[in-house]
This record gives C-alpha cells, structure tokens and sequence, in this order.
C-alpha cells in the first residue's frame, strides 16, 4: 500500500498556461462547491490542513499543486456549479477547469467527488458525459459516507451507478470515502500507486 511520506504545496494557476512543465503524472480532483474536496485532500495525504478547507463554498479559484512523494502531483481543481458568482466568474472558472482537463498531457486520470448523501444531480452527470464524451480517464469518489447510514450509502451509490449505466456500457472505477473516518483512503491510494507503476 502506498504510504504518504511527504505532501507540499507548490504552486496555485489561473491557467493551464502555466502549468509546471514537469513529466510527473498528476491526478486531479474536481467536484460540486461543498462536495467535501479539501477534506478528503487532506485525509489521503495525512495532511491536516494542506488544503484549506473552508466554511464558504466556492473558495478554490486556482488550479493548486501539491507535490506527493516527490513522485506525483496532486491538483486540486476549483469546484463547478457554485450559483453565487457573477457570469463572467463562471465562464472564466468553466475555461480554466475545461482548459486543464482536456490539454493537460500529465493529468493520469481524474477524480470527480460527489456527496453520496444527494439523488443524482444533472449538473454531476452531464460533467460525466463530458468526460466520456472526451475520453477523459476518470473515477467517481463519494464523499461524506460518514453522514449517513451504511444502507442509505449503498443504496446511493447503486442509484448513481444504475443512472450512469443508461449511457454507459463500461462503468468507471468508483471509490465511497470519509475524510472523517478515512474509509477509502487505502482503496484510492493503492489505485494511484497502481497507474503509478503501470506508466
């Protein structure tokens, strides 16, 4: 199993512009404004605040990079759908994570965060089809499995991944997580240090 022996921030873009010009992989995370992004960053690098968790949705408006091991970045890309911002902000936020996802040669696979305890949203899965749409590598983490019971978790996990097989004939990876408990830690870990050794 992959241990996190040393995790630092390096550096927060507005563009994939200027992006680090480093051959390291780099695996994303990405969800809904409050889907619990920060925290679970935080819980799988063992890190308590390496990123800054927030009471206001919304706050992550750069592409941060945090260097894992000295092997592997992780990138922490803002949230989508947060309603309280003007147009322009959105449009400017939906070019930056759009630009990053689809031209960034480095990015191994994406991790979109959805909180389990919410019916399938249509915001989560037309951003899903968009992935697929543009072969984009990716796996679905659930977040906040803590919040709720067990059977409530299993049974909205199911009802997403029965939603996506409507459209899908191969479903991604999927991974439910705690950052409160660190259910799903070891899983996801040994996912990434599994593309790790298969580059």
């Amino acid at each position: 199993m992959m241990q996190i022996k040393s995790a630092e921030y390096k550096v927060s873009l507005p563009s994939v512009e200027l992006c680090p010009d480093s051959t390291l992989p780099e695996y994303a995370f990405i969800g809904r404004s409050n889907v619990g992004k920060s925290s679970l960053i935080n819980m799988l690098t063992g890190h308590a605040r390496l990123a800054k968790t927030s009471a206001t949705p919304g706050k992550t408006m750069l592409i941060n990079y945090f260097l894992i091991n000295g092997a592997w970045h992780l990138v922490d890309l803002p949230g989508y759908g947060y309603a309280k911002r003007s147009k322009k902000e959105q449009d400017g936020l939906q070019r930056m994570i759009s630009g990053y996802i689809l031209r960034r040669e480095q990015m191994t696979c994406l991790f979109l965060l959805i909180d389990v305890r919410h019916e399938p949203q249509r915001i989560d899965l037309e951003f899903v089809t968009w992935l697929g749409e543009n072969g984009i590598p990716f796996a679905i983490v659930f977040t906040k499995a803590d919040k709720q019971s067990n059977a409530k978790t299993t049974a909205s996990v199911k009802r997403f991944m029965q939603t996506l097989e409507e459209e899908w004939e191969e479903l991604p990876p999927h991974f439910v997580t705690s950052a409160q408990s660190g259910l799903g830690r070891d899983e996801l870990l040994d996912y990434i240090a599994n593309i790790n050794r298969s580059l």
